[in-house]
C-alpha cells in the first residue's frame, strides 16, 4: 500500500526548494505569500534563489537543498520551485531513508517528473502540481490553487473531464504514473524507470514536435509498456504545432500508438504547461471511468483511511 504523508495542519513548514533551474525571486516571494495565506511556515533552502547558468546552482548546491528538505521531520512539504532541468544530475545520489520515517509531501511537474519517479520506488506519494509560478500569478481562488490547497489538507479531488473524439469507453483502477513525457522517457533503462504493469499512465509535455511525440510513444508500445497499462490519462500538449505531414493530430498520434490495447483512454485532462494545471498524487490508487458522455477521474481516498484508522487498534 502506497504511502501517505502527513495532512498539513497550521503553522506547518512548507520549505521551496529549486532542484532543477533558476527562478526570478519575485516568483519565490509570491509563493511565499501564498502558503502563509494558508496559514503554512514558508521557509527556503539556502539556494533556493542562486543563478548558476541555467541552473538554480552547482550539483552539490541543489543537492543539499534537496536532501535537507527530504530528511528534516520539521518539514511537512516541499515545493519545488520550477522545472526547467537539473534532477537527472543529482537524483542517484539522493539517500530517502530519513524521508521513508517522516514522509512529506513534494510538489511540482515538469523536470520534478523524476522526482516523482524517485518516491514511486519509495511508495510515497506525491503531487503533480502547478508550483511558484502559479502560486504567484493566480489568484487565491483560482481552482489549481484551491485543489492543492484542499489536497495538503486531506480533501482529495474527484475530476469530470469533457467528452473527447479520441476516448476510449471502459473502467479501471491502477497507480498513478508518469508526468513529463519527455522527462520520463530520459529515465527509460534507468533505477528510475516506472513499474508500468497495472498503472494508469497520464503524460503531458511541451514543446515537443509531433514526430518526436510519435516517437516517444512508439517507444513504450515497442518496448511493451503501453500493453502493461490498465489505463491512460492525456494531458497537455503545447507550445507545438500540429505538423500535417504526420498525417494525424498529437491526440491522433496517441490513440494510434495504444489502438490495440483494450482499456480506457482519457484525453484532453486539464493538467500540463497551462494555467489551468489542475493537481494529480502520483503513485496513488485512482479510478478511472470513460463513458460516452465523459470521464472521471478519482482518488479513494476513503479506502486509505479506513486502513490506516484499522492500523492504529
Amino acid at each position: 500500500m502506497a504511502k501517505y504523508p502527513e495532512f498539513l495542519k497550521p503553522g506547518d513548514e512548507i520549505r521551496i526548494i529549486s532542484p532543477s533551474g533558476n527562478i526570478e525571486p519575485e516568483l519565490i516571494d509570491g509563493a511565499r505569500s501564498q502558503i502563509e495565506e494558508w496559514g503554512y511556515k514558508p521557509m527556503e533552502g539556502m539556494f533556493t534563489r542562486k543563478v548558476y547558468g541555467r541552473f538554480s546552482g552547482n550539483e552539490q548546491e541543489r543537492f543539499t537543498d534537496l536532501q535537507q528538505a527530504l530528511d528534516d521531520p520539521n518539514v511537512k512539504a516541499i515545493l519545488c520551485s520550477r522545472g526547467g532541468y537539473g534532477l537527472a544530475q543529482i537524483i542517484d545520489r539522493i539517500d530517502f531513508t530519513r524521508f521513508q520515517e517522516s514522509p512529506k509531501w513534494v510538489i511540482g511537474f515538469s523536470d520534478i517528473t523524476i522526482l516523482h519517479e524517485a518516491l514511486l520506488k519509495n511508495g510515497v506519494v506525491s503531487i503533480h502540481s502547478g508550483m511558484a509560478k502559479q502560486l504567484t500569478e493566480q489568484a487565491n481562488d483560482a481552482q489549481p490553487n484551491v485543489l492543492l490547497e484542499n489536497i495538503l489538507k486531506g480533501k482529495f479531488p474527484t475530476y469530470k473531464v469533457v467528452a473527447n473524439s479520441n476516448n476510449r469507453f471502459g473502467k479501471a483502477k491502477g497507480r498513478l504514473i508518469g508526468g513529463n513525457l519527455s522527462v520520463f522517457m530520459g529515465m527509460r533503462a534507468t533505477p528510475f524507470d516506472m513499474q508500468y504493469k497495472g498503472g494508469i499512465l497520464f503524460i503531458e509535455d511541451v514543446g515537443e514536435k509531433p514526430y518526436q511525440i510519435d516517437r516517444m510513444m512508439q517507444n513504450l508500445r515497442l518496448s511493451g509498456a503501453l500493453s502493461q497499462l490498465s489505463g491512460l490519462i492525456v494531458g497537455q500538449f503545447t507550445e507545438t504545432e500540429e505538423d500535417p505531414d504526420m498525417h494525424a493530430t498529437i491526440y491522433e498520434i496517441i490513440a494510434n500508438a495504444v489502438k490495440d490495447y483494450s482499456y480506457p483512454v482519457c484525453f484532453d485532462f486539464s493538467a500540463g504547461h497551462i494555467d489551468d494545471n489542475y493537481p494529480l498524487l502520483m503513485g496513488a490508487d485512482v479510478t478511472l471511468n470513460v463513458d460516452e458522455q465523459s470521464s472521471e477521474i478519482a482518488f479513494p481516498i476513503t479506502f486509505w483511511r479506513k486502513a490506516k484508522d484499522l492500523l492504529k487498534k
